[in-house]
């Protein structure tokens, strides 16, 4: 994300425009915590993870009468737009505050992948890189003692991480929310895969579809094998940046500051088919994510 605060900074100054940050998320938009930003402010930011800005969950911003501090917050300082980085509830109270006549302009932040009008959200390649080296580095260990692995990822209700780590990294099998898995399909496969003298097996399951502390207890109860579990947890959310995620996140952080200037409101930018683009909030909230069928059905094609 500061990869694209850095770009609307620089965008916005380079059009002659004030820019301001909000601190703490919504919780700042409510008590006025603004600041102006100078293209110093932005110096040395675009290779850490995180936000310079901070974060902050305010769970009241969907009632109408936050909304309305925050709005008149807004107002009183000065500010004429805003440039949400985020997810499904940042865009949420973004719609909110365009519907209340602010300007609202979103941008696609989270590591689940999961904000339909984009292909892909900024964060998503960085969790990738990271779930994949954990993933190679786990396998050292199981090759080495002759395990099964189960490792969870994150994703909330989506499993982009999972099939995209999980064929990446050579899963043998990828338990996502969107598919039901069956357990005996699982165990045979397992089974096959030891007949035929493999060392280890890696199985990644997404944190939607249960534990995989629990799965993997399970699992052990119906194969002979050496079973672990490795939940790696917030790890998948820190990091420096890949250089996928920056560019990403400068193309959209720059075509936010645009839209607004353009006139425009109550819109989300996003990537498709490598062409930035934009959409209504209304027609990415009311969309349902939705997984690539082709890559689960390729990731059974290439574990047999």
């Amino acid at each position: 994300m500061n990869a694209a605060i850095r770009a609307v900074v620089r965008k916005g100054i380079y059009s002659g425009l004030e820019v301001y940050g909000v601190y703490n998320g919504y919780q700042g938009v409510v008590n006025g915590t603004f600041e102006k930003l100078e293209l110093g402010s932005v110096g040395d930011i675009l290779h850490r993870g995180g936000t310079m800005l901070r974060s902050a969950r305010l769970p009241e911003f969907a009632q109408k009468d936050v909304q309305l501090k925050g709005l008149e917050k807004l107002n009183n300082f000065g500010l004429e737009g805003l440039i949400v980085i985020g997810g499904d509830g940042s865009y949420r109270g973004a719609n909110a505050l365009s519907q209340l006549g602010f300007p609202c302009i979103g941008v696609p932040g989270t590591i689940d992948n999961d904000i339909e009008g984009t292909d892909f959200t900024i964060g998503f390649d960085t969790a990738l890189n990271t779930v994949i080296q954990a993933i190679d580095n786990i396998r050292d260990t199981a090759s080495s003692h002759e395990r099964t692995f189960v490792i969870e990822v994150m994703g909330r209700n989506a499993g982009d991480l999972a099939l995209w780590t999980g064929l990446a990294g050579g899963a043998e099998s990828i338990l996502i929310p969107e598919e039901n898995y069956n357990m005996d399909e699982i165990v045979d496969r397992l089974n096959k895969g030891k007949e035929r003298g493999k060392r280890h097996i890696i199985i990644i399951i997404a944190e939607g579809v249960g534990s995989g502390l629990t799965f993997a207890k399970e699992l052990e109860k119906r194969v002979n094998l050496d079973v672990r579990a490795s939940v790696l947890g917030h790890i998948q959310r820190g990091g420096s940046p890949t250089a996928s995620d920056r560019v990403l996140a400068s193309r959209l952080g720059a075509r936010a500051v645009e839209l607004l200037i353009e006139g425009k409101q109550d819109r989300a930018v996003g990537i498709m088919n490598n062409e930035i683009d934009d959409h209504a909030f209304s027609d990415i909230l009311s969309s349902t994510h939705r997984i690539d069928k082709k890559m689960i059905e390729l990731s059974r094609e290439l574990s047999i």
